[in-house]
């Protein structure tokens, strides 16, 4: 899977867009960063940046990016209306697809330290970076502004995680650290009292609303607050964790909006909020008439509604990606007022690599392997092979519908979900094999003329070998796992597709034997004993298990047709 993190700084420069075109320059001049949103807000005098890249460069991005806010900006004659305390005011690194949370608190700790030191400019870690609970709040870290920082570092009493606990008139001081993706969704009604959508808004928001008696409008907020022994209000807790929302008229579509910011959609998704808004809607003798994201959505926060949608149809759910996902935008009508086009709205989709392998047609690939090009190779048709392996699996748990499999529904959901993981992580590798292989040669390519040169091309090569293995012996382990799903599905799926089944198996098992001969072929080349002799132990063992799996495969395959 494609390594791939987000990245939102905010800079206190709104009105001035030669500095803002100089951030941005500054941000995409690192490989593999790449800026998809840059909005400019002249009232607030911020201006807020989103780049995706790898960790490295979205790393090596976000430092340049305030280094040259550094360098641009001058906070001592900023004015706006947005809260601020530096020139980069916050920088959060969110995870999108690859790496974990903790990957980007490493990230924020590197880049926060790094800016700490070289640029000389206070840094405080918040959110998930916080080394405090308290620190956790950027309102707490940003409490005074950039006008209280003088005072703050005369006391001490808030020291920043790096750089100098010193006031720093030109920039002032900064936040940075790691959240969530958060989803900035609308759901429109059909109606233009926007006191529905404010209704249901205070409904399903994780602050909730205060507690009201009966309304004598037959508007909840019209009734009377409810009060406790004490005089405070009473707070009814919202439907929804990570849920913010409000109600509002939107002049443009002529309707009432529900305005949605889901800050973590693994707690709260975006097809529960949807599924409840309706149900809410018609209680009020409303209809919900479609909703939107703006901006872009992680790829797996559509999935996941892809499969929650099939599963209420009782399908099984182990259709390709993009037709689960098509599924989710059809259910949630993400058509109905604005385009969704996954190729702009998906951020995988949006990021994804050009001219890849397993984007040429079948022809071309074929003639590709052809050529007298070492790459691609074996190792990239091992793992096509066991992704058609895996795709044929897939199909047979997508065709075991009906009352007569009704007991086993579960396990072929099951299924066909992992085997769609699986054959997209081996189509992953068709490309990743020929990209190892050619680290190897562009390794045996560096200058060996000084001993300090031929010291650095021997590592190099060492761990350009070691990873042209790596991926291999990965597809090897991946292709086991379809061998492992054909099992169960021969067992299980639809008697009339065992054909089908056996060949998947067939296709895994060559796969696994084609991924694992590129594995041994590159062992002479390593000059670590011990890695060389755990991979022919763990090669040994991966074959010998394949074989045993295809054998009960092709047996259970046989007697059904």
């Amino acid at each position: 899977m494609k390594q791939i993190v987000e990245c939102v700084p905010n800079f206190s420069e709104g009105k001035d867009k030669a500095i803002i075109d100089q951030i941005v320059a500054a941000i995409e001049s690192v490989d593999e960063s790449r800026v998809v949103d840059v909005d400019m807000g002249a009232d607030t005098n911020r201006t807020v940046v989103t780049f995706f890249g790898t960790p490295e460069s979205v790393a090596e991005s976000a430092f340049l990016a305030v280094k040259k806010s550094s360098e641009l900006i001058d906070m001592a004659v900023h004015k706006g209306a947005h809260p601020r305390m530096g020139a980069t005011d916050v920088c959060p690194f969110i995870p999108v697809s690859g790496v974990s949370m903790k990957d980007c608190v490493e990230i924020s700790k590197r880049v926060g330290a790094r800016i700490g030191k070289e640029l000389g400019i206070p840094v405080y870690l918040y959110e998930e970076s916080a080394p405090t609970e308290e620190r956790r709040s950027l309102a707490f870290i940003r409490a005074g502004e950039y006008e209280g920082l003088r005072s703050r570092f005369k006391s001490t009493a808030l020291k920043p995680d790096y750089g100098p606990a010193k006031f720093v008139p030109k920039f002032g001081a900064m936040a940075i650290g790691a959240r969530e993706f958060l989803i900035a969704y609308n759901i429109n009604l059909n109606t233009k009292d926007k006191k529905y959508a404010s209704d249901i808004a205070l409904e399903i928001r994780e602050s909730g609303r205060v507690k009201r008696g009966a309304s004598p409008t037959g508007f909840y907020k019209d009734g009377e607050i409810v009060r406790d022994k004490k005089g405070n209000k009473v707070e009814i807790p919202g439907k929804f964790k990570n849920c913010r929302a409000i109600g509002w008229y939107i002049e443009e579509y002529g309707q009432a909006q529900i305005s949605i910011n889901l800050t973590n959609y693994h707690v709260t998704s975006i097809h529960a909020v949807f599924d409840e808004v309706c149900k809410l809607a018609e209680q009020r003798g409303l209809r919900v008439t479609g909703s939107e994201i703006v901006g872009l959505v992680p790829k797996r926060a559509m999935l996941d509604a892809g499969i929650h949608y099939l599963k209420k149809q009782r399908k099984p759910t182990g259709f390709p990606e993009r037709e689960a996902i098509e599924t989710a935008v059809r259910s949630m009508g993400l058509r109905d007022l604005s385009k969704f086009d996954l190729d702009d709205k998906v951020v995988e989709y949006v990021l994804k690599d050009k001219c890849r392998l397993v984007d040429m047609t079948v022809s071309d690939f074929v003639d590709e392997v052809q050529t007298d090009s070492v790459a691609p190779g074996g190792g990239s048709v091992a793992a096509l092979g066991g992704a058609l392996g895996a795709g044929l699996v897939a199909m047979v748990s997508n065709l075991t519908t009906g009352k007569d499999y009704i007991k086993v529904y579960k396990d072929i959901c099951r299924i066909g979900l992992d085997t769609e993981a699986l054959k997209a992580a081996l189509l992953y590798n068709v490309d990743a094999d020929t990209q190892a292989f050619n680290c190897v040669i562009a390794a045996n390519r560096l200058p060996k003329g000084t001993p300090a040169e031929a010291k650095a091309r021997d590592r190099a090569i060492q761990d350009a070998y070691k990873e042209a293995i790596n991926t291999p012996l990965d597809s090897a382990k991946k292709c086991l796992e379809v061998l492992r799903q054909a099992r169960e599905i021969a067992g299980k799926g639809l008697k009339n597709s065992m054909s089908d089944v056996g060949v998947g198996a067939l296709f895994a098992h060559a796969g696994m034997h084609g991924a694992l001969m590129n594995v041994k072929i590159n062992l002479p080349n390593i000059e670590d004993k011990k890695f060389v002799d755990s991979m022919r132990k763990e090669c040994q063992k991966l074959a010998k298990e394949g074989d045993r799996l295809l054998e009960e495969i092709l047996g259970t395959v046989g007697k059904n047709i």
